[in-house]
C-alpha cells in the first residue's frame, strides 16, 4: 500500500481519497478509522454545575434527553450538553447510534442487549450499572452497528 499526502492551498476542508483496485477489509477499516478520527473532534463541552469538562467521546455511554435538556452519561456521572439529539447525530462518529426518540448510544460500550419482541430492548454497558432501552423502531440499526463493530475488532 502506498500513502501520499498532498498539500493544497485554498481548500475549504481537508479531503481523504483512497484509490484502490477493490474494497476489502483493510480498506473498510481504514475508512472507519479516518471517519472516526475526523468525528472525534466534535468540540463537545460537557457541563456540570459551574464547570466545563473536556474528555474523550469514548467515555460517553449514551446521550439522553430529559425534558428540554440533553445529558451525556458516563459510567459514573451525567453531564449537560448544549446540543439537541438531532444535532449530535450529525456531530458524533459512526460508533454512536440512535436507539430511541430520546437516546443515542456508544456501540463500543454496549455489553449486552436483552431483546424483547413486543416492546423495547434493554441495553447494558461495559463497566457500568447504567442501562437504557432501545425501541423496536431503532433496533435494526443498533444490531447492524453492533455487528459492524465486531467485524472491525477482529
Amino acid at each position: 500500500m502506498k500513502v501520499r499526502v498532498e498539500l493544497t492551498d485554498g481548500t475549504a476542508e481537508d479531503e481523504v481519497v483512497i484509490r484502490c483496485g477493490r474494497v476489502d477489509d483493510n480498506v473498510r477499516r481504514l475508512c472507519t478509522y479516518i471517519t472516526e478520527q475526523a468525528g472525534s473532534e466534535t468540540g463537545l463541552v460537557f457541563l456540570k454545575e459551574n464547570r466545563e469538562y473536556y474528555f474523550p467521546l469514548k467515555n460517553v455511554l449514551f446521550f439522553e434527553t430529559e425534558g428540554e435538556r440533553v445529558f451525556a452519561h458516563t459510567a459514573d456521572d451525567a453531564y449537560l450538553i448544549n446540543h439537541r439529539l438531532y444535532e449530535l447525530e450529525q456531530l458524533l462518529p459512526r460508533y454512536f447510534v440512535r436507539v430511541s426518540k430520546s437516546s443515542i448510544v456508544n456501540v463500543r460500550r454496549v455489553y449486552s442487549v436483552t431483546r424483547d419482541l413486543t416492546s423495547s430492548s434493554l441495553i447494558q454497558f461495559t463497566d457500568s450499572h447504567k442501562q437504557i432501552y432501545a425501541s423496536r423502531h431503532y433496533y435494526g440499526e443498533l444490531r447492524h452497528r453492533l455487528q459492524e463493530r465486531s467485524q472491525y475488532e477482529k
